[in-house]
């Protein structure tokens, strides 16, 4: 996974020529659980559909010229790891930036099932 090969995807879109800024989310493994227990790692499944749904409703936003989302799965990932990488390329950043919020969350909450193991 590397946030740059997204770049590099994004910036040969057609439309490119519209944006003004591309927004980006790169999710790591952190060290502690929301509820603070010591993680040791992490285990994420995708439901395919539930994303591809998430994306294409996403891009008939106002201003969202394209939205990039790849998401490490099935194996465990250690502490730092990248988890998920979220990139959206849009006009300005009163459309931008609620985009990317509601994707991710909406990513976050529907689509990835996460598995922590613990010390």
């Amino acid at each position: 996974m590397k946030m740059s090969r997204l770049l590099d995807q994004i910036k040969k879109h057609p439309d490119i020529h519209k944006a003004g800024m591309i927004l980006c989310h790169n999710g790591i493994v952190r060290e502690t659980s929301r509820d603070i227990r010591m993680v040791s790692g992490l285990k994420v499944e995708v439901d395919h559909e539930k994303l591809e749904a998430i994306i294409r409703e996403n891009k008939k936003r106002p201003g969202i010229i394209e939205i990039l989302v790849e998401i490490h799965e099935g194996e465990v990932l250690s502490i730092g790891d990248d988890v998920m990488l979220l990139a959206i390329a849009g006009d300005i950043r009163d459309n931008v930036i609620p985009a990317l919020e509601d994707t991710l969350n909406a990513i976050k909450s529907t689509v990835t099932k996460k598995t922590e193991y613990y010390r």
